[in-house]
Order: C-alpha cells, then sequence, then structure tokens
C-alpha cells in the first residue's frame, strides 16, 4: 500500500468509547495547539488543520470553517492526516458539489414531480389524487405542492418528505423508507450508509433531536460520513483512483471488478466488470448470478463446492474475500493461464443512473474527475522542506 496515500487502515474496531476519549483528547490538543515531539512524523492539530485549509480550492469560503469540520472526522476515525487523504477529501467534495454545504440541482422541482408521479403509478395510485393530497398545507403554512415548486436543494426536498411523512397517518410505518432523497450533502454520501455508519462508530456531535439523515445536509455531518466512506475502511490499492471509484460505485467494487476479470480469464465466460459478485439482496437460495455461475464452471478445478463458492462470494463488500479460497484459487488460475499476475483492481465498468444525471457518465469518469482534481489540490499543499518539516 502507498504510504502517502493510504489511510490509517484499521483491521478491527476500539471500542467506542475509548473512540470517544481518544476524539476528545485531540480536540483539547487542538486547543492546546501542541507541536510533534521530534521522533513522531504526524502533524499537530494546529498544523493539520493549515494542511487542509492550503489544500481547498481558491473558491473555497469559509476556509478555516470547512478545515475544522474536516479535521475533527479525521480526529474521531483516527485517519492519518497527510496531504494524500486530505486532497482525496477536497477532490471528491470539490467533484460532488463545489464545497456547497447543500448544493442547488438545477430543475429539482421538475425531477420531484416526475418521481412522485413515477411512485404514484408503481404503488397503483392516481398521480393526480397525489397531487391533489399535496396541496394540504405543511408545517411552516405553504402546501406541501408549493414547497416542492420551489425546492432547489436535496436538503429542502429531503425536509419536505420527512414532513409529510410525520402528519399523514401511519406515514411512518408505512412511508419510513419512501423518502426519494438517496444521498446529500456536500459529498454526497448515501443516508443509507451515514445511518449505518452512525449504528456502529461514535458521531463526535450532539444530534439535538435531529437525525442523521439530516445531519447529511450539515456540513459538519457531509464531512464526518462522507470522509468515513471515502477513507474509513481498509483497501489495499496502489492508487487512489480506485479508492474514487469505489466511492461512487461501492466498497472494494474495484478489486470485486478485478476477480470478475480474472474469473473471466480462468473461465472464458466474458463478465461484466461491475464489482457485484452477488445479486443485490439475494438469499443463500435464491438464484446465482453471472459471476457465481462462471465460478461454478471452475469448481471442480478449484476443488469448491457450490455452497462454498457462494459462501466466498457473499464476503465481497468486505476486505475479507481477499483473503478467501475461491479468490485466491481464482487469481492463481488466471495469473498461470495468462503467464503474468493479472492486476487486483481494476475500473468497475458501471453506467451511472440517477434522475439527476442528464447524460451518460460512468464511474470511470467520475473517478478520473475526482483524479485530476486530487492531483491539482496535491500541488496546492506542496511547501518547499525547508520551511515546513512536517510535509515531507
Amino acid at each position: 500500500m502507498n504510504a502517502a496515500w493510504a489511510p490509517a487502515a484499521r483491521t478491527g474496531r476500539r471500542r467506542a468509547l475509548e473512540r470517544a476519549a481518544l476524539f476528545a483528547a485531540s480536540l483539547l490538543l487542538a486547543a492546546c495547539a501542541s507541536t510533534p515531539s521530534p521522533e513522531s512524523n504526524a502533524l499537530s492539530p494546529s498544523s493539520a488543520r493549515e494542511l487542509m485549509a492550503r489544500a481547498l480550492p481558491p473558491h473555497v469560503q469559509d476556509r478555516n470553517g470547512w478545515a475544522a469540520d474536516m479535521y475533527a472526522a479525521f480526529a474521531s476515525m483516527e485517519i492519518t492526516v497527510d496531504p494524500g487523504n486530505v486532497c482525496a477529501v477536497v477532490a471528491v467534495t470539490d467533484q460532488e458539489s463545489n464545497f456547497q454545504v447543500d448544493p442547488v440541482v438545477p430543475g429539482l422541482s421538475k425531477l420531484a414531480w416526475r418521481e412522485i408521479d413515477s411512485r404514484a403509478q408503481r404503488m397503483g395510485l392516481s398521480p393526480r389524487v397525489v397531487r391533489t393530497l399535496l396541496r394540504m398545507p405543511s408545517s411552516e403554512g405553504r402546501s406541501y405542492a408549493q414547497r416542492l415548486d420551489a425546492a432547489r436543494t436535496e436538503g429542502e426536498l429531503s425536509q419536505i418528505f420527512e414532513d409529510l411523512i410525520g402528519v399523514l397517518p401511519g406515514g411512518q410505518k408505512m412511508l419510513a423508507d419512501r423518502n426519494p432523497v438517496r444521498t446529500g450533502g456536500p459529498m454526497q454520501v448515501s443516508i443509507a450508509f451515514a445511518e449505518s455508519y452512525a449504528d456502529e462508530n461514535p458521531y463526535p456531535y450532539p444530534l439535538d433531536g435531529k437525525s442523521f439523515r439530516r445531519e447529511v445536509f450539515t456540513r459538519r455531518g457531509g464531512l464526518y460520513f462522507g470522509i468515513a466512506h471515502l477513507l474509513d475502511y481498509p483497501a489495499d490499492y496502489d492508487r487512489p483512483l480506485f479508492r474514487f471509484a469505489d466511492f461512487n460505485a461501492g466498497h472494494y467494487a474495484s478489486r470485486n471488478a478485478a476477480f470478475q476479470n480474472a474469473l473471466t480469464a480462468a473461465s472464458g465466460i466474458p463478465l461484466d466488470l461491475d464489482g457485484d459478485l452477488v445479486r443485490l439482496g439475494a438469499g443463500a437460495n435464491d438464484a446465482a448470478g453471472s459471476t457465481e455461475l462462471a465460478a461454478r464452471t471452475l469448481g471442480k478445478r478449484l476443488k469448491m463446492s457450490d455452497r462454498q463458492i457462494r459462501n466466498d462470494l457473499e464476503r465481497g463488500q468486505t476486505e475479507k474475500f481477499a483473503r478467501t479460497d475461491l479468490y485466491e484459487k481464482v487469481f492463481e488460475l488466471a495469473d498461470g493461464l495468462e503467464g503474468r499476475s493479472l492486476p487486483r483492481a481494476v475500473m468497475p465498468k458501471i453506467l451511472l443512473k440517477s434522475p439527476k444525471i442528464t447524460r451518460q457518465l460512468t464511474t470511470e469518469w467520475f473517478s478520473l474527475r475526482v483524479q485530476q482534481r486530487h492531483e491539482r489540490c496535491l500541488e496546492r499543499t506542496a511547501v518547499p522542506v525547508s520551511k515546513s518539516r512536517a510535509s515531507t
């Protein structure tokens, strides 16, 4: 793993109380502006925040505020503060929102109404009846329809739906998962990921009655959960490009696409390099997908049963998959057939689909754009050695 890029990857988690205590201690150190000892290469809190502020693009307002929220996330997750990691966050944020906390989405109101009509039809409801229902006054006086017409950001749209769910009879029970806004904030992080991550890790800020969904649409929360999704998981990539791809396509998508590439070489069966090893939501007894079927054709050569193959593939969203028998045996077979070591990370071939996307974009397009921003950020953080020992 490239030490200049890699976050402090951890194979296990410390107890929640211990991490919370470490975070509190880091904030105390920040207040004292302590200096690292001569034996340590770690940046002091003040130097770390200065690096983060310097890494931001020239157009960013309130640079110290952005740097402070970034530092709080890094400290809470114990992620190494270095130019590679800092610039990864900066590059993704600049690509996703241009450093807008709750970015404006052009034509959002029309997109929202189109989605409402589509969902109504899928539920067997008349779009006209639903639109009539939305003329009822909301908690702030305006009707829900008026608020939808005026919505410009995903945060506003999400709040409208949250209010509506809260007032409808049985809304919390029937519609809790029907909010159409799935991503948000300055890093456009998945709200489902944020809620899942918060279940297992201490959140360093008081919620004051707010939900984690609402926190995603704040600067501090959007950065915290976006940084967690980007950096707080172990991945042995030799280039940040593949971590950018994972941010867009899902954790370990680049590693899994490389496995699919090796499986194609070993079996002769062409596979889509999308990083999905089993059908989403599929249980152990559900029909196998194309990757699983291709692996089964090698069962005798790999000396693995269908059940063993399935068990290993189901670890595809975790670090452990790279240590399974299936992963190791497929690469061993493919490398031998190809006469060379096949790559262990490959760009996933995924066409991006979203109501917000009006042209044909791919995960590769996203990753390359972020990489360009990453490189420009690294240029901004470069300081002559004589001026900053900590930057070496």
